[in-house]
């Protein structure tokens, strides 16, 4: 097919991007070519906050049509959290017709070689953030966070994860030469003299399963990184959150058509309700790559059955702060508030398990008793969302049912030092807010111990009173060993409690954040700099990103012949 965008106008446009995100990956320090600012988007062809929501809205009722082969049924049924019905219908397939024709483009695509793949990726991600504003109604009004959030985490964050797992995948394929000149001296006799040529070679198709609280975030870095590295990406949204992913494909599909290359590389597939079809495709044997966030169940279940694929899990664990001591006492609360409070703590690194001891910590405002930590951390979340318009611009909306109930369920599981409330939004006045509760538990009670050993996503926390910070520190190896976690946080002053700390998590595999008090949050990663989640506990088998993360997606095949 004719293409419409040269491998010489993709360089010229993506190549500085992409060596400044190489040399950003090696430094880890900050750096973003998309801004998180909304202002910075009614310029050069952007959607501004109106545009975007105009063309949302211009979505709702429609349907997707995606041009894709083996189209058998058209699917729908999103509502948002907020309550609007979205009315979205999307192709379903035929994946016996679909998956032949994903693979029928993969020779051209991995022929392009690495540095072309990359810039076609780029020229997605440009896309995207073109329409930046647009996805971020169909992140908010599909995951239930609140609109600032879902702009900037399903946004210029996502993109950032995007471009990241790109940098990754084009550094580890020219880690090896195209080719090589082998000589072997043979003494008096000729030497032995070979021609070299290595290929990075995709593995098959990728598929991403996408999750319903961050669909773009979560799954931009398995899709680019499968793509960059020649492989065919099939994308199956979780059935609540299917726009911003459909959305995704759609501007896959137009570059890759109009960089010369069969659009089927990317395709989406939806299912009706109650289908199930992410078991029948992760067993398919033409899928060779899985990227999965969501339950641990299904993960465990995927890293099982999947034998023939690569599969890498995001899956669930138990979040632990150790609070010990601090010298910046209101600091630390603000902290926590903003942490417990974020996303209605819908996040895979919200903080769950506060581990104090009974005893109470050392403090810049003087000695504080566990029950006046609890006390003060509950006026502080109070004080954060006692205006229903700050609470909604950070709580969001409780994205199903199943949060919901475990968060009157936990009310049940000990003294309450903060019970949740209802909150009103006055623009959508079916959303479900409600703010977090905090439950004071026992850490040396067996009874309390199932409750706080035990993921309970959503805005629930556990202040649980230790014995002293030797048992908190036991507690925190148990629990990541056990249960996983993607954060871990500690508040010390005592540099042999910092160490214990630093130690248990270095063994146990758990990214850690210490002595938070300002702007930056136990639950935030940046991209480029910080890894989410690790690979090395149960949590995760994979961390986002790294080398291991794009490494095993390709393979390097040599053909050699004699000079």
């Amino acid at each position: 097919m004719a293409a419409e965008l040269t491998a010489h106008q993709l360089i010229d446009r993506h190549r500085p991007t992409l060596d400044q995100a190489l040399e950003t990956i090696r430094t880890r320090a900050y750096w973003s070519p998309h801004p998180e600012h909304p202002k910075a988007y009614g310029e050069n062809g952007s959607l501004d906050t109106a545009a975007g929501k105009a063309a949302f809205d211009a979505l709702l009722g429609t349907r997707l049509d995606l041009g894709q082969p083996g189209t058998d049924d058209w699917v729908g049924g999103e509502v948002s959290p907020y309550g609007v019905e979205l009315g979205v219908t999307y192709p379903h397939a035929d994946v016996d017709v679909l998956l032949p024709a994903m693979r029928a483009g993969q020779k051209a695509w991995r022929e392009a070689g690495p540095e072309l793949r990359a810039m076609v990726c780029l020229e997605v991600l440009k896309r995207i953030s073109d329409r930046t504003m647009e996805f971020a109604q169909a992140v908010m009004h599909t995951s239930g966070q609140a609109f600032m959030m879902a702009f900037q985490a399903g946004g210029p964050h996502a993109q950032d994860r995007g471009l990241e797992a790109v940098a990754y995948a084009y550094a580890e394929q020219v880690r090896t030469p195209d080719t090589a000149e082998w000589t072997k001296p043979q003494g008096k006799r000729d030497p032995l003299a070979l021609t070299k040529r290595f290929t990075p070679v995709p593995r098959g198709i990728g598929l991403v399963i996408g999750c319903n609280t961050f669909p773009t975030w979560n799954g931009y870095p398995g899709l680019f990184a499968s793509l960059a590295t020649g492989n065919a990406v099939l994308v199956k949204p979780h059935p609540r959150a299917v726009l911003p992913l459909a959305l995704t494909v759609q501007a896959a599909r137009a570059v890759l058509a109009e960089a010369g290359f069969d659009p089927n590389l990317v395709a989406l597939a939806t299912e009706r309700p109650g289908e199930g079809i992410a078991k029948t495709l992760a067993t398919r044997p033409e899928i060779r790559i899985i990227d999965y966030t969501g339950s641990t169940s299904f993960g465990d279940w995927l890293e099982a059955n999947a034998r023939q694929a690569q599969v890498f899990t995001e899956k669930a664990g138990v979040n632990t702060v150790i609070v010990e001591s601090t010298d910046d006492y209101q600091g630390m609360l603000s902290n926590l508030a903003f942490s417990l409070s974020l996303y209605s703590g819908q996040m895979c690194t919200t903080p769950q398990n506060l581990l104090i001891p009974r005893e109470g910590i050392r403090t810049d405002q003087g000695a504080k008793s566990y029950d006046e930590v609890t006390a003060d951390l509950a006026r502080a979340v109070d004080g954060l969302l006692g205006d229903d318009a700050r609470a909604n611009a950070l709580l969001g909306a409780i994205v199903n049912p199943d949060v919901k109930a475990r968060l009157e369920a936990a009310a049940g599981l000990g003294e309450v030092a903060l019970a949740s409330r209802e909150v009103t939004n006055p623009d959508f006045p079916d959303a479900v807010v409600r703010t977090p509760v905090i439950v004071k538990l026992d850490g040396a009670k067996p009874d309390d111990e199932a409750a706080y050993t035990s993921e309970c996503f959503g805005p629930v926390s556990f202040a649980v009173a230790v014995d002293s910070a030797d048992h908190a520190v036991r507690l925190l190896r148990h629990s990541i060993r056990e249960k996983g976690a993607m954060t871990v946080g500690a508040y010390t002053n005592d540099t042999q409690v910092e160490e214990a700390v630093r130690e248990v998590c270095l063994e146990e595999a758990a990214q850690l954040s210490l002595n938070l008090t300002g702007g930056v949050y136990v639950n935030q990663t940046a991209a480029f700099s910080d890894f989410h989640g690790s690979g090395g506990n149960p949590a995760a088998n994979a961390a986002l990103c790294d080398g291991a993360f794009v490494a095993n997606r390709f393979r390097v095949v040599e053909v050699r012949r004699e000079a």
